[in-house]
């Protein structure tokens, strides 16, 4: 039983660390409350409800008020929680996780051009999702290939309601990732190839995430493509991730627009953005 235990307390810290990166040692603190908290039931139940919310007490003062101190000192700064600048995350789950960390350089450019697209089309908001974690270079941010070093960011797509026709600063999906812009007939079907080619992972998210809200949504090229040359114009931007079918149908020019490649997943549900 006491072996048993002792799998469980490693998987979790395991699990905690791959998704959060201070869980898993948040985790180890918060086992030193339970023999205050276990005094205060005797039932086992309520033993459980005790722990578990010792443990999201620390979690979230530690990634609130500890992690952002640490993490400057360490050159990364945290995304808004709250609209800012225009600028917000698409599910606040992305900043409880710690997914939401970033150069200072990065963060001040995604302000600037979530305020630039507020201008050009009045009351938009600019929906971020996953960034970097707080800390440790080359980390991995499970489970993107390259967001390890606080230069990278992923942006929304822009959408128009399908029903009224309006521009809208919701998403089809609630993380921003798995609802994609399909290539239209005529158009290079980069999904469909780089399956072929044995890269299962490249569809796994389409597969995932539920598809039921996709008909509430439809994509805004315009607003889009104006958001992609925004950041290409900026000079600190190195790489722009997006779908073939799509530079190819929003006429982007850039040379910093570019395909990531068969190894990592498509790229006609969001934005990934790359600094120098």
């Amino acid at each position: 039983m006491q072996v048993l235990k002792i799998i469980i307390r490693i998987i979790l810290f395991c699990l905690l660390t791959v998704l959060t990166q201070i869980g898993g040692i948040v985790y180890i603190i918060s086992l030193l409350t339970h023999k205050i908290t276990d005094k205060w039931t005797a039932r086992n139940f309520q033993k459980r409800i005790y722990r578990l919310t010792s443990f999201l007490v620390i979690y979230t003062l530690t990634t609130f008020l500890i992690v952002p101190f640490l993490a400057k000192q360490l050159g990364r700064v945290p995304l808004p929680l709250n609209e800012t600048h225009h600028l917000k995350p698409l599910n606040v789950l992305t900043c409880f996780l710690n997914r939401n960390y970033v150069r200072a350089e990065l963060k001040q450019t995604a302000f600037e051009v979530a305020e630039q697209m507020n201008k050009e089309f009045p009351g938009t908001t600019t929906n971020y999702l996953d960034a970097n974690f707080p800390f440790i270079n080359q980390f991995p941010l499970f489970p993107h290939l390259s967001h390890n070093d606080g230069k990278k960011l992923d942006i929304s797509f822009c959408y128009k309601d399908s029903k009224t026709g309006n521009s809208t600063n919701k998403c089809p999906s609630f993380i921003g990732y798995g609802i994609c812009e399909e290539p239209l007939p005529n158009e290079q079907n980069t999904s469909d190839f780089c399956t072929e080619k044995g890269y299962r992972q490249y569809n796994l998210l389409t597969k995932i995430v539920s598809q039921d809200n996709k008909k509430n949504f439809i994509f805004d090229d315009n607003k889009t493509k104006t958001l992609v040359n925004l950041f290409s114009k900026q000079a600190n931007v190195g790489k722009i991730f997006i779908e073939p079918h799509l530079k190819t149908r929003l006429k982007l020019t850039s040379d910093k627009v570019r395909f990531q490649g068969c190894q990592a997943v498509r790229h006609d549900d969001h934005l990934h953005i790359q600094i120098k």
